[in-house]
């Protein structure tokens, strides 16, 4: 929402003591949570009912402050995570002169993520060389590393120095998993693919010029196959599929579907889905899935790559939720923001398991998706602008602005812009002007905040506004004044 005073995320460097407890730590939830996802909350991860909510609250502010510490870090930034019972927020970075920062503690490390993920980028590489006891790797930015996981700790190792990778960045753990995709199964809502395999609806979406639809696993069905609904009635088509290298796909669906901003909790009821901000790592996590209902964990690991029979799937994340066959496609929803849809996993929910889903925000960047959320009204703030202008953003999308088009101001004078955005995001606003050939920026605002206001003296000629979502997505409203 809009606020009267706007504060950037701002880092404080000096030599405060690092055993400070951030604000974090004692926030109050701010909505209240279903009681069937504390229940499930307390049930797999062995809490309390007043941990569950403290835990959901600190972890959701979580999600707010560690894009904008990323941001600001820069270089310097080597990941975020949270830890403990209250779900305490962790800032890694590589300056040794840092020692706190606004809503997080600091953790000093070696190896900046850019260098991580740089070197699991080498494994990504040589994926198809990759033996089949080393099926997983990530960037682990609780330990400053690379982790492959593999039953051949030898042949992993050997892999690794075929790659090219950075051995410094790369360690290798003992594991016995052997992940496989939930295929031709139900997941979530139930769907049917052609003359009778099943899968999952993940989240409902938005696209223009389309019935709208859903996301689901790229292994449930390739495009141009058709769906049928749980009531066994035609339900639409697959627009896009990717699988393997991703596992995603998008459903559009006919005139007799109605795509709405929830997802079926099963024992926990029915969930409202407000935004897609991806939870740190460590944060809690739950599943929904028709095989075995609602089930939670926590992450452990984001951009992982996992190899299965049919080849390798990169940026993943790595969850302990466990799920069996039948789960595909399901919907991972961490308090009340979409996370992604069930690609495979090992294990069970009997002795438990590892499972990995595709994040949500991939999927909708790569076809131009939006998220259907709960809450569709956009704010109501910059209202004493003379022109208002309404849009909706999923996260790292763009929207220009007026109407995807642009004005012409024929005399000089000020233009001012003012965005405000949902709670939770961090959206920017950029002005831009015709140079002659192409679109120049002359001014912005990008803090760290849903809400952005800029002011520019500027000559003649024709300008717009481009709308950027750094992370998190929902409705916006834009107040706009013309010289």
């Amino acid at each position: 929402m809009l606020r009267r005073t706007r504060a950037l995320i701002a880092i404080a460097i000096g030599a405060l003591a690092l055993s400070s407890t951030p604000a974090i730590a004692s926030a109050p939830a701010e909505t209240n949570p279903p009681k069937g996802l504390l229940e499930a909350m307390q049930r797999d991860l062995g809490l309390t009912q007043e941990q569950a909510v403290k835990r959901l609250a600190n972890e959701q502010r979580a999600a707010q402050t560690a894009p904008g510490l990323a941001k600001n870090l820069g270089g310097e930034f080597a990941g975020s995570w949270v830890e403990g019972p209250e779900s305490t927020l962790i800032v890694a970075t590589t300056n040794a002169s840092r020692r706190r920062v606004a809503g997080a503690q600091v953790k000093v490390v070696a190896h900046s993520l850019a260098q991580l993920e740089a070197g699991k980028q080498a494994l990504d590489k040589a994926a198809s060389s990759a033996p089949k006891t080393a099926p997983v790797w990530y960037v682990d930015v609780r330990t400053n590393s690379v982790v492959v996981l593999s039953s051949n700790p030898a042949e992993a190792e050997a892999f690794v120095g075929a790659s090219g990778a950075d051995k410094a960045l790369v360690r290798v753990e003992q594991s016995g998993e052997q992940p496989v995709p939930y295929a031709d199964v139900r997941g979530g809502d139930a769907y049917y693919i052609g003359s009778g395999s099943r899968c999952s609806v993940g989240f409902s979406v938005t696209k223009p010029g389309t019935n709208g639809g859903f996301v689901t696993a790229g292994h449930c069905g390739s495009t141009g196959a058709t769906t049928r609904g749980a009531n066994q009635q035609a339900q639409g088509t697959f627009r896009g599929s990717s699988f393997p290298g991703n596992d995603y796909a998008w459903v559009e669906v006919n005139s007799s579907w109605t795509p709405v901003g929830v997802v079926n909790g099963y024992s926990a009821g029915i969930i409202p889905v407000n935004g897609s901000t991806v939870a740190p790592v460590g944060s809690s996590i739950c599943r929904a899935g028709s095989t075995t209902g609602w089930h939670c964990g926590t992450v452990q690991q984001l951009n992982t790559s996992v190899t299965y029979s049919q080849g390798t799937v990169y940026e993943v994340t790595r969850t302990s939720v466990c799920a069996e066959p039948g789960d595909s496609g399901g919907s991972y929803i961490s308090g009340n923001q979409a996370q992604g849809v069930t690609s495979g996993g090992s294990g069970n929910c009997s002795s438990g398991g590892t499972t990995y889903f595709q994040p949500v925000n991939e999927i909708l960047s790569v076809y131009g998706l939006t998220l259907v959320t709960g809450g569709g009204n956009p704010p109501t703030g910059c209202q004493n602008y003379r022109e208002i202008y309404n849009g909706s953003l999923s996260n790292g999308q763009n929207q220009y602005q007026p109407n995807n088009s642009y004005y012409q101001s024929t005399v000089s004078g000020t233009h001012a812009g003012c965005l405000d955005g949902p709670s939770g995001v961090d959206f920017d606003l950029y002005l831009e002007k015709w140079n002659g050939s192409s679109w120049a920026q002359v001014a912005k605002s990008d803090s760290a905040n849903p809400d952005e206001s800029i002011s520019y003296n500027g000559t003649a000629g024709y300008y717009r506004y481009r709308v950027n979502s750094y992370s998190g997505s929902g409705s916006y409203t834009l107040g706009v004044n013309r010289p």
